[in-house]
C-alpha cells in the first residue's frame, strides 16, 4: 500500500484500513471487479447498448478493467453559479479544459452540462466517455428555490455520443413525486437509446436539520434514498458519504427498524456506507461517492472518502471541485490518489 495514503489517514489510518463490517457481510454483496458486466448486469433487462455504454466507461482511463470508477463532475456552473465556482481557477469557464482535466486525470468519464459538453463533443467524445447532467437547479432566480429543472433531452445527449446521462432528485422535497417521475421517463428513455443512468441521490428538506444536526446525510435516510434510485433503474447512485445515522428517529417520521441502527447500520464510517450499498440492491447497482466541497483538507479528505467507499462494497468516487478549483497540476494529482485507493492490492473489502 503507499504510505502516503497511511500518511493521509492519519491517526484514522488503523480505524480505517483494519475494520471489518459487523452488518452486512463482504459475502453477500455483488462486489466490483473485472468481471462486474458480465456476472451482474447481463442478467439484467438492460439493453445491449447499454452495457456497451457501461463496458465504455469501465475500460477507460487509470481504473479501466477493475470494476471501479473514477469520474469528474463538473455541473456547479448551473448548480452553484459559474462565478462562484470557476473564479478560484479560471481556466475552467473554458469547456475543454474541464474535459482535458478528465482526461489528464485519468478518470473513466467525464459529468457534465449539455452545453460544457456539447461545445466540444467533435473533438472530444470519442477519446473519454461523456455523461451528461439533463437536470439542474439554478440559483439565479430570486428568490432562489431548491428544485430540479429538466434542461436538456436524452437524445441531445445521444447525438453527441454520450454514454451515459445523470440527474439528480431531491428525494424529502415537495416537489421530488414530480422529479421522480421526471427522471423516471428520462432514464427509460436512455435505457431504449443504449444509455446508461446515473442518479445524483441526495435529500433536500429543512425538516431533516433537528438541532445542531444535519441529517441530509444520514445513513439510513440516504440508504433509502438509494433504495428509491435503484427502484428507477439507476444503473448507478452518486450519493454522498454518510457522516452519521438516526436520521429517521431523530425527524421522526417514515418507517424503520431497530436492527437498521443496532446491527445493520452502525456508526463506524464503513458500516454507514456499507448500508449504502445494501440499499442499492445489495451492490447490483453501483455506490460512488461524492468528494463534496474544496477545502483546507483536499487530499486527505479525497483518500478518506475513496477508502471508507472501496471497503464499504462502493464502485467509486465522483470528485470535482476538489479537482477543477486549483492548478491543473494538483486537479490531476488529487485524482491520481483517489484512483491509487482502488488500485491497492492491500487496501480490501471489510
Amino acid at each position: 500500500m503507499s504510505k502516503k495514503i497511511q500518511t493521509l489517514l492519519g491517526r484514522e489510518a488503523e480505524s480505517l484500513l483494519s475494520y471489518t463490517c459487523k452488518g452486512f457481510p463482504k459475502e453477500t454483496l455483488h462486489l466490483p471487479g473485472p468481471d462486474f458486466l458480465e456476472r451482474v448486469w447481463v442478467q439484467s433487462d438492460r439493453p445491449v447498448g447499454v452495457l456497451r455504454s457501461l463496458a465504455a466507461m469501465f475500460d477507460h482511463g487509470r481504473l479501466a478493467k477493475t470494476g471501479y470508477l473514477s469520474i469528474l463532475p463538473v455541473d456547479q456552473g448551473i448548480e452553484h453559479s459559474a462565478g462562484s465556482s470557476f473564479a478560484p481557477n479560471p481556466i475552467y469557464f473554458d469547456p475543454e479544459n474541464i474535459v482535458k482535466l478528465a482526461i489528464e486525470g485519468g478518470c473513466n468519464a467525464v459529468a457534465s452540462t449539455l452545453g460544457v459538453l456539447g461545445i466540444v463533443a467533435r473533438r472530444y467524445a470519442h477519446r473519454i466517455p461523456f455523461i451528461v447532467k439533463i437536470n439542474h437547479n439554478e440559483l439565479l432566480s430570486y428568490p432562489s428555490i431548491h428544485d430540479q429543472t429538466m434542461f436538456a433531452r436524452v437524445e441531445q445527449a445521444f447525438n453527441m455520443g454520450a454514454v451515459a446521462i445523470g440527474a439528480t432528485i431531491y428525494f424529502g422535497s415537495p416537489e421530488c413525486r414530480r422529479q421522480i417521475q421526471e427522471v423516471s421517463e428520462a432514464f427509460a428513455r436512455a435505457h431504449d437509446m443504449g444509455l446508461a443512468t446515473i442518479l445524483w441521490c441526495y435529500l433536500r428538506n429543512p425538516g431533516f436539520k433537528v438541532g445542531d444536526k444535519d441529517y441530509h446525510t444520514a445513513a439510513d435516510l440516504t440508504g433509502q434514498a438509494n433504495h428509491l434510485g435503484v427502484s428507477i433503474q439507476a444503473d448507478i447512485i452518486k450519493q454522498k458519504l454518510p457522516e452519521l445515522n438516526g436520521g429517521y428517529t431523530a425527524v421522526k417520521f417514515g418507517k424503520t427498524h431497530p436492527k437498521v441502527y443496532s446491527e445493520l447500520g452502525g456508526d463506524h464510517p464503513i458500516d454507514m456506507t456499507r448500508y449504502q450499498v445494501a440499499n442499492c440492491y445489495m451492490g447490483r447497482c453501483g455506490l460512488i461517492n461524492s468528494g463534496g466541497a474544496s477545502g483546507a483538507n483536499d487530499l486527505v479528505e479525497a483518500a478518506r472518502t475513496a477508502v471508507i467507499n472501496k471497503r464499504a462494497g462502493g464502485m467509486g468516487l465522483i470528485s470535482g471541485r476538489k479537482a477543477f478549483q486549483r492548478p491543473m497540476a494538483e486537479g490531476v494529482q488529487l485524482l491520481s490518489i483517489i484512483q491509487d485507493v482502488y488500485l491497492s492490492p492491500e487496501i480490501t473489502v471489510a
